[in-house]
């Protein structure tokens, strides 16, 4: 459901200020950062699902103009942020504090400022209403706008909402075709892929030999079988029967040795779901990264979108702004999908293609693109993957029934 309230401080009354102008001219005047405005409205929209949220927060500056704020709030219930776009948020227990990131510093009289941030909750995920710009309360009676209702969850906006121009060193979106690879893709899977299967050698109704089925941590009701009757080729496929829930998550793992693949590490596959991306996380492809302690590197999706996530510190590729969905795609349902990508273990560069066109969402290339990969960057390590697994793994809702084919991972660039 989304909801969104706003909180908002009137100025001080002409009478007050007449009263202690004398005093004040005897203090020093205080920073661009400590010359909060002298009132402010903060609007927060949230976007919430079982067990996850996102949220938009756009500040409005009534006061003087500051150049360098810090916006803080108090949470109410168990709500945790785990990642931010357009703002260094942090949180300690309850209390939460967002800065801005140089480029957005500046908020005119009149002006505003946005940022969003993920998280998870478990017991409540209630709007926070005390916030404070630069010190200065925004504590005054909600003026709720017509979206304070409750409703279902929707997709992001496909045209992302007019916001600040930032001025990083890369603002376009990177190009839907590439360019010309050297050497150019192989087509099946050439012949020095360390995995290439049709799953045509399965001849049971469980994955057995170069397929395995691993439940990390917890088991449930996520089922992986090899199908009959379904295939993109041949007469086989690998079948994932996706349930909602953490320890229903089943994934179907190459016992293939995939860690000396590189230095980049291409994978093609072809995959057909019967069931829209869901707002929730969900995750298809993981992969353990040695340079990353072991945790997985995951594609899946996001509000109705594909995305990349890391374990470790939960960033996103892209960020979840309603802009940087909007740079990804949705998978489509009930038709074969061959999804390309390639991951470069040397340096942070990843590219990512569906039906042979180059997800603009998806693109890594170390030079940080507002809206896309700025939060990515924030670790400089380049992945490692160690394994290869196929399934599904739901973080909040979202069952989905999956089909995998023509599966290949290798050192040389592969072709649909």
């Amino acid at each position: 459901m989304t909801r969104t309230t706003r909180r908002t401080r009137t100025p001080l009354i002409a009478a007050a200020a007449a009263m202690f102008a004398a005093a004040a001219a005897l203090l020093p005047l205080p920073s661009a950062q400590a010359a909060a405005a002298s009132g402010c409205t903060v609007d927060y929209t949230l976007n919430q699902w079982a067990g996850g949220y996102t949220a938009d927060v756009k500040i409005t500056n009534l006061g003087p103009a500051v150049n360098g704020w810090t916006l803080k709030w108090t949470y109410g219930a168990d709500e945790h942020i785990t990642s931010a776009w357009n703002a260094t948020v942090t949180q300690s227990g309850k209390a939460v504090t967002a800065t801005d990131v140089g480029w957005n510093a500046s908020i005119a009289t009149g002006g505003t400022a946005s940022f969003g941030f993920q998280g998870t909750w478990s017991i409540a995920d209630p709007i926070p209403a005390n916030f404070s710009l630069n010190g200065t309360g925004c504590n005054g009676a909600p003026n709720p706008t017509a979206s304070d209702t409750v409703k279902p969850t929707t997709p992001p906006p496909t045209t992302p909402p007019t916001s600040p121009t930032p001025t990083p060193s890369k603002t376009t979106a990177p190009p839907t075709t590439p360019p010309p690879t050297t050497p150019q893709p192989q087509t099946g899977c050439g012949t020095a892929a360390a995995v290439c299967s049709g799953f045509e050698d399965q001849t049971g109704s469980s994955p057995s030999g170069d397929w395995q089925i691993i439940t990390p941590d917890c088991q449930g009701s996520g089922t992986a079988t090899i199908d009959t009757s379904v295939a993109h080729s041949g007469s086989r496929s690998l079948r994932i029967n996706g349930q909602a829930g953490y320890c229903n998550h089943v994934f179907v793992g190459t016992t293939r040795n995939v860690s000396s693949v590189g230095p980049v590490f291409y994978a093609r596959l072809w995959v057909r779901h019967t069931t829209a991306l869901p707002a929730a996380h969900v995750a298809a492809i993981t992969m353990a990264d040695s340079n990353d302690g072991g945790r997985d590197l995951r594609f899946g999706g996001q509000n109705s979108a594909m995305q990349w996530n890391r374990q470790s510190d939960d960033s996103t590729l892209p960020e979840q702004s309603p802009a940087g969905v909007a740079q990804s795609a949705p998978l489509p349902t009930n038709t074969w999908n061959c999804l390309r990508f390639e991951i470069d273990t040397t340096k942070q560069s990843m590219r990512t293609y569906l039906n042979d066109s180059e997800v603009p969402g998806l693109h890594v290339d170390g030079v940080p693109t507002h809206d896309i990969d700025s939060q990515w960057l924030s670790r400089s390590t380049a992945p490692r993957p160690t394994t290869f697994r196929l399934g599904w793994e739901s973080y909040g809702g979202g069952d989905d029934t999956l089909w995998y084919d023509d599966v290949a991972v290798g050192s040389q660039p592969l072709s649909c």
